[in-house]
């Protein structure tokens, strides 16, 4: 099942498309980090502007430095010890959307524990988009339930795993780091 769905998603998503997907924390709207057109898509489908920029998943820290200028070295011994999932603002975002990065030349990146995500990324070989499953506004969805259908029927696929739990999962942590290893939390 996890294989079937994970060949269904990355077809969509090497096609430009966008999808709904499983996190490690709340649902997603998703696409490949590095296709313009397909992050301008999420940026409409949630009604946000897209001043407002979006984080990205990756399958394992080793590939920060793929995507981040200069990772401070705090940053894989924080993604190793958080008990939670935690996503790291970084400057100097390079390898992705123009479309992704802030106007201080940031990003959000997290490395995620979901199966599903680690395996879609990993065929990917790319990054994954990931945002809450709402409108821009509204409350993001503790599971999946409780999306908008108008979210569900505005992404080009919607992923058949986890769709029928009621864990009530949060957003993620979020930090922001500067290179010289001085943080400040944006959402604990």
């Amino acid at each position: 099942m996890l294989k079937d769905e994970v060949n269904k998603a990355l077809k969509i998503v090497q096609d430009g498309g966008i999808i709904l997907y499983p996190t490690d924390t709340i649902w997603g709207i998703g696409c490949d980090a590095t296709n313009t057109d397909a992050v301008k898509k999420i940026y409409a489908l949630k009604q946000r502007e897209e001043s407002k920029s979006m984080i990205i998943l990756l399958d394992i820290d080793n590939k920060l430095q793929t995507y981040i200028s200069e990772v401070p070295d705090i940053a894989y011994d924080l993604i190793e010890y958080a008990e939670s999932p935690l996503t790291l603002v970084m400057p100097g975002a390079k390898n992705i959307s123009p479309a992704l990065i802030a106007a201080d030349g940031s990003v959000g990146i997290r490395v995620t524990s979901h199966p599903f995500c680690q395996q879609l990324i990993q065929r990917l070989r790319k990054p994954l988009v990931s945002t809450s499953a709402n409108i821009s506004g509204k409350p993001s969805p503790e599971y999946f339930s409780k999306i908008d259908q108008d979210i569900i029927d505005g992404v080009d696929y919607v992923v058949d795993i986890d769709q029928y739990s009621t864990e009530v999962k949060k957003p993620s942590t979020i930090m922001r780091l500067n290179p010289n290893g001085g943080f400040e939390f944006i959402r604990r």
